[in-house]
């Protein structure tokens, strides 16, 4: 339960409600928590108030009346006695929307392209809470966390899909807009279904049933020693598996952030890379230098440092100073994640300056990896012309070696984070019935490993979560996959493309939305970053639907498709006033006839449709689009420049 600026030691309530809370404006705003025993409890928040008793245990649940955005307001909560009171500060009134799903969803705004410079006059207007990540065996009824508004120091720590998508929709709508962030990387989406939803499916239902015919067993629990927790950190200490405890930062004693420190006896390894391919087959600590030449124009400004993907934790220095750091303990969520940091322009003088990185890899693999480009030192205020790249060679010392720490693979179980049903028991039920808007949700990459199964199940959870929410059919928004891996243009397997598919099929529960990214991708990181694009586009659906603003909310989406002799006519939704082929014809449609063997085709547009031909397929049968993991120059786009959902005529 959440507590905040009170009097009182007896009333607590749910932890989502904390000061600089956003509450939905509009509908009624369910309040919960505990106090003494069949009580009565008043909750006031402006001019608005609502009473009910708590029952024999001292739950109590009530609901504020509808109130339009506004505020700050402070909730008072009072019970019969007048020195037993709980008071919040800084209370909203405006929107909020749940943003869920894997690692896209999690990553934050310093691992996007986002820059500083960036920031908008409406920011503070959006606020956020944080679900911690939590996989423990049986449901919870509470969350720990508090909200913050956001700024230049809070920013770069939001997710950075929910903070671009709730920017735009504070914008627009000129309210207050809060984010509850919940997501967890690598997660599939059976960790985020219930299991009442779950055992309605076969499928699901016989995984369900292996899973529980071990999970309460001796034999199960007998890893763990007598009485420990149901927590990794039992499990590791049962297998003689401890992570080394970080000692704590040995090289910034022995001045090794500093730029006078003479590194010149320390050898040298080309970046990006892992340290293991470079025979230091260890987990451990290093230290990596690197001499940059400061540009006489750059005297004064502020940098954006963006040294590349550290795996798993870092601290980085410049000319000795901090400037960034990321993870702690054993979090290991942060090894793929791209670091960018600022360097104050009150550091920054002409000539020779030393950038200083602490790598921190308590498991598995270390270093410093990704893309080379990725790796770069610019102004902010500056293109990316006249960025120094920091890919090369890098001077490196050891300062711990605690040899090679390896993972055992997990069953499914407590800390197992994609075990059935785990991530809604601990991160989603806890926040059941804080009123929401509706709901954005990015993930399917971990689900392309069975993509048939998708459509049911992203389907099956939509339904679940507003069942469980009791608001009715609430807007959800989908982000489809991203483009990623080799560019081709046509693949006739194609896992990704499959998930894509079974995301678009989502669209047929009422209320919900599809944000395509096909065009803003990256073929070497699963982790775009370009994710102000992603939350500006989930905000167009948003705006459009939802709010009633109008205008075009999705790209292109397949309709219908009609054989006309030797061709194929495909027909849309959402083409605004027109279709375009951006930069050039249409690229990446192939067309088969009931042979089945897909060819190269050629695509026109005609009006709002394509037509679709080849020389080489005279009686066609089907048309895809954009049909790859990564479709290479898919180019069909509507008007309002929102790019064509991949897309198949035929189910073979």
């Amino acid at each position: 339960m959440g507590h905040d600026h009170h009097k009182s030691s007896q009333i607590r309530l749910a932890g989502l409600f904390t000061s600089h809370a956003v509450l939905q404006r509009n509908m009624p705003v369910p309040v919960w928590g505990v106090t003494r025993p069949d009580i009565r409890v008043k909750v006031t928040l402006g001019e608005v108030t609502a009473e009910t008793r708590s029952d024999s245990s001292g739950k109590f649940m009530l609901r504020l009346p509808p109130m339009p955005a506004g505020g700050p307001y402070d909730m008072i909560v009072l019970t019969p006695d007048p020195d037993d009171y709980l008071r919040l500060q800084d209370i909203m009134v405006g929107e909020v929307w749940l943003c869920s799903g894997q690692s896209n969803m999690g990553v934050r705004v310093a691992g996007s392209d986002y820059v500083e410079s960036d920031l908008g006059p409406d920011d503070h207007l959006v606020r956020s809470f944080n679900v911690p990540c939590q996989a423990r065996l049986g449901r919870r009824d509470d969350v720990k966390g508090e909200w913050v508004v956001a700024s230049r120091k809070t920013i770069p720590n939001l997710s950075a899909v929910g903070f671009f998508f709730c920017r735009r929709l504070a914008t627009e709508l000129g309210v207050p807009v809060g984010i509850i962030h919940s997501s967890w990387g690598g997660t599939r989406i059976e960790t985020w279904i219930s299991r009442e939803e779950l055992v309605r499916h076969e499928w699901t239902r016989n995984e369900i049933n292996h899973y529980e015919s071990y999970l309460y067993t001796d034999t199960f629990w007998n890893q763990y020693f007598p009485f420990e927790p149901d927590d990794h950190s039992a499990f590791l200490k049962n297998k003689h598996l401890v992570f080394a405890t970080d000692p704590g930062n040995e090289g910034v004693g022995k001045g090794w952030a500093e730029s006078e420190f003479n590194d010149t006896s320390w050898d040298r390894m080309e970046l990006p890379t892992m340290w293991q391919y470079c025979g230091h087959n260890f987990s451990g600590v290093f230290w990596f230098r690197r001499e940059v030449v400061i540009p006489e124009s750059w005297a004064g400004r502020d940098l954006k440092l963006e040294p590349g993907k550290i795996d798993k934790h870092d601290v980085t220095y410049f000319n000795g100073v901090e400037v960034g750091a990321t993870g702690s303990k054993f979090e290991d969520e942060y090894w793929d994640v791209p670091r960018s940091y600022s360097v104050p322009g009150e550091l920054v003088k002409p000539g020779r300056a030393v950038i200083a990185i602490r790598v921190n890899s308590f498991m598995a693999a270390g270093g410093i990896h990704g893309e080379a480009e990725m790796m770069r030192l610019a102004p902010v205020d500056g293109g990316n012309d006249e960025a120094i790249g920091l890919a090369g060679a890098w001077r490196y010392g050891v300062e711990q070696n605690y040899g090679l720490v390896t993972m055992p693979e997990l069953r499914f179980g407590p800390s197992n984070q994609n075990s059935p049903y785990m991530l809604n028991d601990n991160m989603i039920q806890p926040l059941i019935p804080y009123a929401i808007r509706g709901v954005t949700w990015y993930q399917g990459e971990r689900n392309t490993q069975l993509p048939y199964e998708y459509d049911w199940m992203l389907r099956a959870m939509i339904q679940d979560w507003r069942r469980a929410w009791g608001e009715g059919d609430f807007p959800f928004i989908t982000v489809q996959l991203a483009n990623f891996a080799k560019a081709l243009p046509y693949q006739e397997r194609s896992d990704w493309a499959l998930v894509r598919e079974a995301q678009v099929a989502s669209l047929a529960e009422p209320e919900t939305g599809l944000t395509v990214t096909i065009d803003i991708g990256d073929a070497y990181d699963i982790h775009p970053r370009n994710k102000v694009t992603v939350g500006e586009r989930m905000a167009k659906w948003a705006l459009a639907r939802t709010y009633g603003k109008g205008g075009v909310c999705s790209g292109p989406l397949y309709r219908n498709s009609v054989i006309e002799g030797g061709r194929i006519r495909i027909y849309f939704d959402h083409v605004g006033e027109g279709l375009i082929a951006k930069g050039g014809e249409l690229k990446t449609f192939m067309i088969a006839g009931t042979n089945r063997l897909f060819k190269a085709a050629e695509a026109r547009i005609e009006g709002s449709t394509v037509v679709v031909e080849s020389a080489e397929v005279t009686e066609p049968a089907a048309v895809r689009y954009a049909w790859a993991d990564n479709p290479d120059g898919c180019n069909l786009y509507n008007s309002a420049d929102l790019p064509a959902s991949p897309f198949r005529t035929d189910q073979w």
